[in-house]
């Protein structure tokens, strides 16, 4: 087995899944997630094994126009730091360029500033974030 990747733009994904692929590093999935926005976005990238596993995954959101938005960027937990995230992020740069964005912006937690501003090249920008729920 060589390993090899490949990448797809609006790669035929199932909530199944997605699913998979959020538990395999520890996450929280929830069963129907996919399902319910994958018809909201401009289009996301699907990272397959040779097996056809879905080793990694990007959603790109937009609002129609100039801004386009990196959300749930993924990769399996036994095949991270190996370039698959980097690769999904360049992919998904690529179509939001060519679909007509000027901007793609991203939010991440804490410790991941390495990966998306050394590895995929964004930079800092002043934001304003509001949690909703405790402002009830």
């Amino acid at each position: 087995m060589s390993g090899a990747v490949s990448y797809a733009w609006r790669d035929p994904i199932t909530d199944e899944e997605m699913v998979d692929l959020v538990r395999s590093h520890g996450g929280n999935a929830e069963a129907g997630w996919w399902d319910r926005i994958s018809g909201h976005s401009l289009g996301w990238v699907g990272a397959r094994d040779e097996e056809g596993v879905l080793m990694g995954f990007v959603n790109v959101a937009w609002d129609g126009g100039d801004h386009a938005f990196l959300i749930d960027t993924k990769t399996r937990g036994t095949h991270q730091r190996r370039g698959i995230g980097t690769a999904v992020v360049r992919l998904a740069a690529e179509r939001a360029r060519g679909a007509g964005c000027e901007w793609l912006h991203v939010d991440f937690e804490p410790g991941m500033g390495e990966f998306y501003f050394g590895a995929c090249g964004f930079r800092s920008t002043e934001a304003g974030l509001i949690h909703l729920p405790s402002t009830e």
